[in-house]
């Protein structure tokens, strides 16, 4: 019998775009929201969320995650499927500075209506 990864959601978004950037990122049935973080753009938010995930699988101990996002662009560059340019490099290269010369973090494109860290952020800003 295999071992199961240990799914982290994250999610990341500013108000208005670009603004207040603020993340979440849910692991194990538990929320760690992050709000006013600095100011930038929705795609600097969802990266922060990113890297913020791998660090927190990183300080638990966690070395079999699958981090699930639903940010397609986000999950394509740190998946090498799309060339990261400007910020987004940025993000890139200190998300793989924290992963590592390990086995690459596992990246995967959620539907937003399944990210559950998205939706720890949305319960914060009820329409």
């Amino acid at each position: 019998m295999t071992a199961r990864r240990t799914k982290i959601y994250f999610d990341g978004g500013c108000r208005p775009n670009p603004g207040a950037m603020e993340i979440a990122v849910v692991m194990r049935g538990e929320a760690f929201v992050e709000r006013e973080i600095g100011t930038g753009s929705s795609l600097d938010a969802e990266w922060l969320a990113l890297i913020a995930a791998l660090r927190l699988a990183r300080e638990r101990g966690i070395d079999d995650a699958v981090l699930l996002g639903d940010s397609a662009s986000v999950v394509a560059q740190a998946t090498g499927k799309v060339a990261a340019r400007g910020a987004a490099a940025r993000h890139l290269a200190a998300f793989r500075n924290l992963a590592g010369s390990g086995p690459a973090p596992r990246v995967r494109h959620i539907g937003r209506a399944q990210n559950l860290a998205g939706i720890a952020l949305a319960k914060l800003h009820p329409r």
